[in-house]
């Protein structure tokens, strides 16, 4: 089956976004534009953590839609053609700031979560190393290898995607913050990752031309 999906996205809560960045919007805009999952962004966030439990029932494995009252209302604003019920997956963006090799690295990192109880177990991890209600997009002094070992404990569904690889500042392939490689950064965990966001800085073709990144 194909379809579209947004998978990076961030709430209200984070910094420089929308004060109109809530679950009700989100989806209306995907009705619009033929977007069928949506990412949730943000969820380590204890604001809009409880806003997503409020606002979102299970549907599919893993996946979430809009409580039936309000999806109502959200599919009675949209033009016939679009209304289409939009599915939402639990996910985030962890900024992680350390110093390895001499080098201090920048790197930002996807983590989807199957459920609730996964959010809230590794949010429970997370909140012992730093302030997760300062940003929607924390930013925390953890090692990317040990912050993929804490997504992967939360749950055996849990996963953790390389964010923008090549921005220069923030990504593990980035010129200024990042390593030479996938495994570079996540050590003896790196067999875990098995996607990477390209981002703005690259694209599919360009990535192709790179054999380590072939898995």
């Amino acid at each position: 089956m194909r379809f579209f999906a947004d998978l990076h996205v961030h709430s209200k809560h984070s910094r420089a976004t929308s004060r109109d960045l809530d679950l009700e919007h989100l989806a209306l805009w995907a009705a619009r534009k033929g977007i069928a999952v949506v990412a949730t962004g943000d969820f380590t966030h204890p604001a809009w953590r409880a806003e997503l439990g409020q606002k979102l029932v299970p549907a599919e494995l893993g996946l979430f839609r809009l409580r039936p009252d309000i999806e109502s209302a959200v599919l009675a604003a949209l033009p016939a053609r679009c209304r289409r019920p939009v599915r939402f997956m639990l996910e985030v963006e962890i900024s992680t700031i350390y110093k390895q090799g001499e080098k201090t690295r920048k790197i930002h990192h996807l983590i989807y979560a199957p459920d609730f109880a996964a959010v809230d177990r590794l949010s429970a991890a997370l909140a012992r190393i730093g302030n997760l209600a300062a940003d929607g997009r924390p930013i925390l002094g953890l090692n990317s290898r040990d912050l993929l070992e804490i997504t992967l404990q939360s749950s055996p569904h849990a996963y953790l995607v390389p964010a923008h690889i090549w921005t220069p500042w923030f990504a593990v392939l980035g010129a200024m913050g990042g390593f030479d490689s996938i495994d570079e950064c996540y050590g003896d965990l790196a067999g875990h990752i098995f996607a990477l966001e390209t981002g703005l800085s690259s694209d599919p073709p360009m990535n192709w031309r790179l054999s380590m990144l072939d898995r």
